[in-house]
């Protein structure tokens, strides 16, 4: 069994600060995959090998950081090594850096993909959206290749997006704002019918959440006004091999390391 889990850290210095730590050593993950880091690369290593957050002494740590300091970044860190690390996505003239990353892993099944992602939150009528948007297309076009390529493959992360009223406490009140626009969801139906696998609503068919964000503003936390935008997206054959999953929410506001709660799921291969 790999444990695959995904959280967005909203900043690994930060998380490193509070309950992290606990956390990571409770969780017991084989490859977390994380976004926002929001640190450089030697941060990110100082952290998680001597610092706070020290993970088990062997793991492979790679990650992305994005072009502009302090910004977005992502990672996978993996009890295994990879054979192969890639994070180009989209023409040379997009920059998708510190947003997508990718890896391959050997396992008895076959080669195993493993994508840690971090969508643009985006701003209706501004240029965040316009970059939303690009990057949700050249994303589209990634993922079509890995399904028509990969048997176990799996899109992790904080994708920025409510697919369904099911997936956002608030739906009524945000149908003309970022992250459930109707335009952002068609990219969602779109990879449904590229044939990937929510694995999300797949173990909770029919019902709101489980939320995987809540604004640190009001009550949001307290009254489960959420949002479910962090997912895991397989492909068929993984899907199947796919069970126990789970989101890590705080049990309390005032436990809470990071605004978005960590995403489980244990693959069979």
């Amino acid at each position: 069994m790999l444990k695959v889990t995904t959280v967005n850290v909203n900043g690994i210095r930060a998380a490193a600060k509070k309950s992290m730590a606990q956390w990571l050593k409770e969780a017991d993950p084989d490859i977390l995959c994380l976004q926002e880091v929001r640190a450089p690369h030697g941060e990110l290593l100082a952290l998680a090998v001597d610092g706070p957050i020290a993970i088990p002494s062997g793991w492979n740590i790679y990650d992305h950081e994005a072009t502009a300091k302090g910004r977005a970044g992502v990672a996978i860190l993996s009890k295994q090594p990879a054979l192969e690390v890639r994070v180009n996505l989209g023409p040379d003239d997009f920059d998708s850096a510190g947003r997508w990353i990718e890896a391959d892993f050997e396992t008895p099944s076959g080669i195993f993909t493993v994508v840690s992602v971090y969508v643009h939150s985006g701003e209706v009528d501004t240029p965040k959206q316009v970059e939303k948007y690009k990057f949700l297309n050249a994303m589209s076009e990634r993922m079509q290749w890995l399904i028509e390529n990969r048997d176990y493959a799996v899109v992790v992360g904080d994708l920025n997006v409510g697919h369904t009223e099911l997936d956002i406490k608030n739906w009524k009140g945000n149908l003309k704002n970022a992250g459930f626009l109707p335009q952002e969801r068609a990219f969602f139906d779109g990879f449904a019918n590229q044939g990937w696998v929510d694995m999300g609503r797949a173990a909770h068919p029919g019902v709101p959440g489980p939320y995987t964000w809540w604004s640190f503003r009001g009550q949001a936390f307290d009254t489960d006004a959420g949002w479910r935008i962090d997912y895991q997206l397989a492909t068929p054959k993984l899907a199947e091999k796919g069970q126990n999953y789970r989101v890590d929410r705080a049990p309390s506001y005032d436990t809470r390391w990071t605004d978005h709660t960590p995403v489980n799921v244990e693959y069979d291969l």
